[in-house]
């Protein structure tokens, strides 16, 4: 079924029922269901027979740390927010002042309007118009999809309808849940061959490092996360006969939550999900398939050049057990 509430402007919703993110859409297919906000087309929960496959928002308010986020136009940090294209000294907005960072692109908060609904896929669109801290023109289409087998599979397809080259990233921002069980008792395992290594106070990028067999972050074969800090990008990922990467965290009671990513997306930023907050800290492990790494704007790897009427796409997918 497809459960939608009402918009916030209905004359027939009572204050009470206006949703701080907007609209919330209910898909689902076999096992699986997906809520889906309007607000930054947010899946807000993944569930199989019933059992959270990521950590939620609270019902009300903001979303929490980007959880279930779309991030975009660019994915996790700009050092010091500016950056420079095509002669153009760019200043954006710190929205990590604490660490002098413009953090997670500019779509997160941003409403979006659903254009296709049936019981199970969703597909909302928005414009991000040209801002001083990002002076190009995007349409970004995200399609969210859950299948039976699959679950829950997103497409995020971004179009410049703007008259210059734009800079461009994305990735989302799942915080993954094995299982009942602590963080620390969950094993993940993906491959990867380098590490990009940050500074402790911002994390921004100070070079990269082959992953040494052993070594902390040598997860190739499943391991237990144990007390470990993550909060980093890897690249040169093992990937399938198809190009596909997968990222497989499992709780010892047997459940279990898989990503996969095509790739379009060739780094992926792992994070333990660390907070001072007591009733936040390391509720789930951060799993963000990104077209570029941390930085990028600054650095220029990976970053998408759109030429005006130019399209791209990335998509991954999300099944737990």
């Amino acid at each position: 079924m497809t459960d939608r509430l009402p918009t916030a402007d209905s004359q027939a919703s009572p204050a009470g029922d206006v949703r701080d993110r907007g609209e919330l859409f209910v898909l689902s297919a076999g096992d699986y269901q997906v809520e889906v906000s309007t607000l930054g087309a947010i899946v807000e929960a993944l569930t199989v027979g019933g059992r959270d496959l990521l950590v939620r928002n609270p019902e009300q308010g903001p979303m929490q740390f980007f959880r279930g986020a779309v991030v975009a136009p660019w994915p996790n940090r700009i050092g010091d927010g500016a950056y420079s294209w095509d002669g153009q000294d760019i200043q954006t907005a710190l929205t990590e002042p604490e660490r002098g960072n413009a953090l997670h692109g500019l779509i997160s908060f941003q409403a979006f309007t659903p254009v296709d609904v049936t019981a199970d896929a969703i597909t909302l669109r928005t414009e991000l118009f040209p801002s001083p801290g990002y002076p190009f023109h995007l349409l970004l289409t995200v399609h969210h999809a859950v299948d039976p087998d699959a679950g829950l599979t997103t497409t995020v397809s971004a179009r410049n309808i703007g008259h210059q080259d734009a800079p461009y990233g994305v990735c989302p921002h799942p915080y993954l849940v094995a299982g009942p069980e602590a963080l620390d008792e969950w094993t993940l395992q993906v491959e990867a061959g380098t590490v990009l290594t940050v500074t402790e106070d911002r994390l921004l990028p100070t070079g990269t490092e082959p992953i040494a067999p052993g070594s902390d972050f040598d997860f190739g074969r499943p391991r237990m996360i144990g007390p470990l800090f993550i909060d980093h990008a890897f690249t040169d990922l093992g990937r399938d006969e198809d190009g596909l990467v997968t990222a497989t965290v499992t709780a010892p009671g047997g459940t279990g939550v898989a990503l996969t990513a095509g790739a379009d997306c060739g780094w992926l930023q792992v994070h333990t999900g660390d907070r001072p907050e007591p009733e936040n800290n390391r509720l789930g492990l951060a799993v963000e398939p990104m077209t570029c790494p941390p930085d990028a704007f600054r650095s220029g790897t990976d970053v998408v050049r759109l030429s005006p009427g130019e399209d791209f796409s990335a998509s991954w997918s999300i099944r737990g057990w």
